[in-house]
C-alpha cells in the first residue's frame, strides 16, 4: 500500500545514493574499525555490517560472492573480513558492532555518534572500563555493580580479556601520574568557512 510505514531511515537521499553511503561507511568501518559520523547514518550502517560480518562466520561460497557484492573495494575488505574478523566473532551470537553517541562534531549541531566493532583495538567501552578501574584503584574504593558488570562485558567474548585489560589499567594509571603536563587542547575545526563582511 502507497503510504506504508517505512522500516528505515530514508537519510534525505535517494535510494542508490542512500545504499552508496552505507556501503561506503560499511567498508571504512571493517577497513578502521572505527568510525564517526551522524547517529542516524550510524543506526543504518550498524544494521548492514552486522550482516556483513555474519557473512564473514559462514564463510562459504554464497557469503563470499554476496560481500564481493556489496564492498566497493572486495580485495581489500574480504581478507581481513574472513580472516581475523571471523575468528574474532566466530563465538559471539551477535552484537559485532556499538553505536556510542557523541557531542556534535558539525557546526549545524547533527547529533554525532561513534561506530565501531566490538572487541577490537579501538573498543571504547573497553578503555572506558580500564579508566574507571585505575581511577577506582587510585582512590582505593571498591568495584561496584555497574563496574563488575561491565568488565564482565568486555572480556566475555575478548580472547586474553584479563592481560589486555590489566595493561590497560596501568597505562591509565600510568598517564593519571603523569598529570596534565604538556597536553594540548584539541579545537574543533571550523566545517563551514568564515565569510568576510561584504560590507
Amino acid at each position: 500500500m502507497a503510504g506504508g510505514l517505512v522500516k528505515y531511515r530514508h537519510l534525505s537521499r535517494k535510494s542508490s545514493h542512500r545504499k552508496a553511503l552505507l556501503r561506503n561507511l560499511v567498508t571504512s568501518l571493517i577497513e578502521h574499525e572505527s568510525i564517526s559520523t551522524t547517529w542516524p547514518k550510524a543506526k543504518e550502517a550498524q544494521r548492514l555490517a552486522e550482516k556483513m560480518i555474519t557473512h564473514g562466520k559462514k564463510n562459504t561460497e554464497a557469503s563470499k560472492r554476496e560481500a564481493i557484492k556489496f564492498f566497493f573495494r572486495p580485495h581489500d575488505i574480504l581478507p581481513k573480513l574472513f580472516g581475523p574478523l571471523r575468528d574474532r566473532y566466530l563465538s559471539r551470537p551477535g552484537g559485532y558492532t556499538r553505536v556510542l553517541r557523541i557531542e556534535p562534531q558539525k557546526e549545524d549541531q547533527a547529533p554525532s555518534a561513534i561506530l565501531e566493532l566490538v572487541d577490537g583495538p579501538r573498543d571504547m567501552r573497553f578503555a572506558l572500563t580500564a579508566k574507571t578501574i585505575a581511577h577506582i584503584r587510585d582512590k582505593g574504593h571498591k568495584i561496584n555493580d555497574m563496574t563488575a558488570a561491565n568488565i564482565q562485558k568486555v572480556t566475555r567474548f575478548r580472547a586474553d580479556a584479563e592481560n589486555e585489560l590489566e595493561a590497560m589499567v596501568e597505562k591509565f594509571a600510568d598517564l593519571a601520574a603523569e598529570g596534565d603536563a604538556g597536553v594540548e587542547e584539541v579545537r574543533k575545526k571550523r566545517v563551514y568557512p568564515r565569510l568576510e563582511k561584504s560590507r
